[in-house]
Parts: C-alpha cells; structure tokens; sequence
C-alpha cells in the first residue's frame, strides 16, 4: 500500500484512510463497551444457539443481535454522529425540502443530474435513481424527518439480511448450513457501514428480495401444474417487485440478478425467474409512467461520476483497492470460504450457499472491473457482500469459532480507527 501511496497521492485517489473512504482517527465511544460484550457473547454462545433454537425463534435472535451489534458500532461515533451521516450537504436528506410535489419531482428528475447547475441533485440524490430519494421524502412525509429517523430506517432495514441470506439458504434445502451462517450473518463487518448509509437499506430490501424469489423458486420446483404451486408465482413477483425496486434504489444493483439467478437455479426452477422479471418490470413500468426512465438516468450518472472523483481516482489502483475494502466489509472468512466455493462448486457438493456465493462474486468481479466502483465500496457493495460473508459457512467447523472472532475484530478495529462520512 505504501508503494502505491508513492505513485498515487491521497488527493489523487480521493480516500484518506485508504483503502476506505474517511480518516484515520483512533477513537473509542459510548458504544465501544457495548459492541465488545455483544461480540464476545455471540461468539460464546452464537454457534451453539444456531444449532439449536428452533427455526423462527433464531431469525428473531438473530435480528435483534443484529440490531445490537449494528447501533453499537454506530454509537461509537455518538448519537450526533449517527444522526448526522445522512445529513450533510453531499446526502439525500439535503434536498428533500425541494420536493413540493413528487410526480413533479419524478419527471424532472433527471434534467437536474448533471453537475455545474444552480438547481444540480446534491452528490448522493444525483448519483443513484429517485427510489432512494424518494424514501427519505416519505420518511419525511410520515413525520420521520430529520437525520436520527432516516439512519434508524436505514438500520433497522439493512439488519434483514442477517436473516434473509440464512433463511434463503435454508429455504433452498440446506438448514444445517443455513445455521452455520447465523453468527456469520450477525457480526457481519459491514454493519459498520449499515449504521448508517443508504446502502444498508438496500441490502436490507435486496436480501428479502431474493429471500422471496428464492421462496416461490421451491414452490414452482417441479411442478407442471400453476396450481399446485399456491403462493409460488405471488411470492416470486414479489420478489422481484422488491429487486425491481433495487433497481430504483440503486444503479449498481442491477448486479443483483447473478445472485438471484443462482437461487432460481439452486432451486431447479425456470418459472421463478420469469415471474420475478414480471415483478420487476411492473415497477420500472411504474417509475416510466410517473415520467423516470432507467437508462436516461444512467447515461448521464456516468457522465455525472466522471465530472467528480471518477475522473480523478485511477482504475490501475482502485481495481485492486477495491478488493481490499471487500475484505474489510465483508470480513477476513469471506476470502477462504469464497475460496472453498469455488473448489466445490465443480463436484456440486456445496448446496445453494456455493451458488448464491458465486453469484455475488461475479457480481462484484464485474462492478470493479467496469471503473464505475471507484472507491467507497466498503458500503456500495454491501448488497453483494451479505451474501459472499455467507461463504464462511463452508469453513472446517473446528476453525469456524476463530474466523468469527475475525469477522468482529475487523468490525471493531474498522469503526475505532476510522471516521467514515457514514
């Protein structure tokens, strides 16, 4: 890293604690106490719990430990630090006064993308579609406004996925690995940036997304009569009704299809995706009604990203950067287990967790080497990451206890020696 810091300057790569976005800055907070007793509990008792408990009982558990661990590593920074993250001048919350009148807002969207005009999108509102945008304005319309609510929203949300990638796994026929995830899931590194980013919230609404699709795939399963698969079509419309949604959250989360393509195919079902394609089509049909056009928006984000750090930052660095913030987002057991999903995925020996890990991998693979995820990635990747931490479930279960140990120290050295903006 030093090497490279010699031949690319700090304000060349825009990153200041690089490879992650924010500032080297050792601190310990309120919080600090709290996140290190519920880590050692989760690794004292985690694993044991996960066996045992019945199914429903886990998931509850295993979202409030969640909820826990994520606040916690939040309330390291403060409550005003949490408060304030999607606050600021470059986030969402900035211009949602501007927003008289939603159907307006909607078809003038994308006239307002490009930077250098006085009524410019702030930084986050014209980097993404108006989904995003337009939750934090009925956050605002439902008396949520103001920065605590929209982090809690963006919390409280993103902690799904520590039940969706489980559940998911258990729902495409393997509980027993489905259970070896659970703790993996809880002390996930990236809660660090799901309390609170924008992105934590669309992991939340993608891993329940796929949880859906992944449902009504194992209820098509073999079936050549509609009828006998009562709630299978509903559920993967609504799945990909959700992922269509993602699509309106975020441009990036297109990639989500490799993920939710490989539990179709984990589940030997070929109807399940052309519904969950119905469902997303219905909400682009929705977003193009109300006067916002997918590609428009993306073709000029691009333009948009390149006016910014995306001219600055250099490929031939953040390429490998990139991967490097994905070990600290996703945690030291990702790498091995990723690692021992592709030495099975030949003998199809692994289950449905081998090729929901595959699939967030490709995606991944292909987000970096596009040059459109140029930094920052430790929350951008969060949707794709939740599932690649999944991989740790595939680890020798005499070492499993260690690599969770990993996954929380990183947790915990991440948050007290860096100040990130989320």
């Amino acid at each position: 890293m030093i090497t490279w810091l010699h031949w690319y300057p700090v304000w060349r790569i825009y990153a200041f604690a690089p490879p992650l976005y924010g500032a080297w800055l050792p601190h310990v907070g309120w919080g600090t106490p709290v996140a290190t007793v519920l880590a050692v509990a989760v690794l004292a008792r985690g694993p044991e719990l996960a066996r045992r408990l019945a199914w429903r009982r886990l998931c509850v558990l295993a979202y409030l430990a969640t909820v826990a661990w994520t606040l916690a590593l939040a309330m390291i920074d403060g409550w005003q630090g949490l408060a304030s993250r999607l606050a600021v001048s470059t986030e969402y919350l900035h211009d949602v006064p501007r927003v008289t009148n939603i159907t307006a807002m909607l078809h003038a969207f994308t006239s307002h993308i490009i930077a250098g005009q006085p009524d410019s999108w702030t930084v986050q509102v014209s980097g993404h579609p108006p989904g995003a945008f337009l939750v934090f304005v009925w956050l605002d319309r439902i008396g949520l406004g103001g920065g605590g609510p929209a982090a809690l929203a963006c919390a409280l949300v993103g902690c799904l996925a520590a039940v969706a990638v489980p559940a998911t796994i258990r729902t495409l026929g393997d509980e027993q690995t489905a259970r070896a995830a659970a703790p993996f899931a809880v002390l996930f590194p990236g809660a660090v940036w799901v309390g609170a980013s924008a992105d934590g919230l669309f992991t939340g609404v993608t891993s329940v997304g796929v949880l859906l699709v992944a449902h009504g795939a194992t209820r098509l399963r073999g079936s050549l009569r509609w009828s006998r698969a009562i709630g299978g079509p509903a559920m993967s419309v609504a799945g990909g009704a959700l992922l269509g949604f993602g699509l309106f959250l975020s441009y990036g989360l297109v990639l989500m299809a490799p993920i939710a393509a490989a539990a179709c195919w984990a589940a030997r079902s070929w109807r399940a995706p052309v519904c969950a394609a119905l469902g997303a089509a219905a909400v682009a049909g929705a977003f193009a009604a109300a006067g916002f056009w997918w590609l428009d928006g993306y073709h000029l984000v691009v333009r948009r990203y390149y006016q910014d750090v995306g001219f600055t930052r250099p490929y031939n660095y953040w390429v490998w950067a990139n991967l490097a913030s994905l070990v600290l987002a996703a945690g030291p057991a990702a790498a091995p287990g990723l690692r021992r999903a592709v030495l099975v995925m030949p003998r199809r020996t692994g289950g449905p967790v081998v090729a929901l890990v595959i699939g967030a991998a490709i995606a991944m693979a292909v987000a970096d080497l596009s040059g459109l995820a140029k930094a920052e990635v430790e929350r951008i990747w969060l949707p794709f990451a939740a599932w690649l931490t999944s991989a740790a479930a595939l680890l020798p279960a005499a070492s499993r206890r260690w690599w969770l140990l990993g996954q929380a120290l990183t947790a915990l050295a991440v948050h007290h020696l860096v100040l990130a903006p989320w």
